[in-house]
């Protein structure tokens, strides 16, 4: 079938499949609201995340040092995914595809050493 060949009525289950995922959602979430329980008390409506109560202003300063070392977790985690398609493929792609991971892990392993010479990953 060629692609340009599409009509839009090709596209009707897909908005019938999109129309009742939303209308599930919104009947479940009215009919959960309408039966469910509405007793209220002090110690059903005391926040119960770490089991701590709270204190004190919830706009306290976080060292920026938490969030870099958060995003540059994420972002060599995510680098590092990168390299599960390549080992797989590995014999398929040949000696271009290793020159290609070669070239990736230099560049990954640049912007390491640019992060440790910062001294973002010291913890103070």
């Amino acid at each position: 079938m060629n692609t340009a060949s599409y009509l839009p009525s090709d596209y009707i289950p897909i908005f019938i499949q999109l129309g009742l995922a939303l209308g599930f959602i919104i009947v479940t979430m009215l009919v959960t609201h309408s039966i469910g329980p509405k007793r209220h008390s002090v110690k059903k409506d005391d926040p119960f995340e770490c089991g701590i109560p709270a204190q004190g202003d919830a706009r306290a300063p976080i060292s920026i040092k938490y969030f870099l070392v958060a995003i540059l977790f994420v972002l060599f985690d995510v680098e590092v995914i990168f390299m599960y398609p390549w080992a797989v493929n590995f014999m398929q792609l040949g000696q271009e595809g290793f020159i290609q991971m070669i070239l990736f892990m230099g560049l990954l392993l640049a912007g390491f050493y640019y992060v440790i010479r910062k001294g973002v990953l010291k913890w103070e």
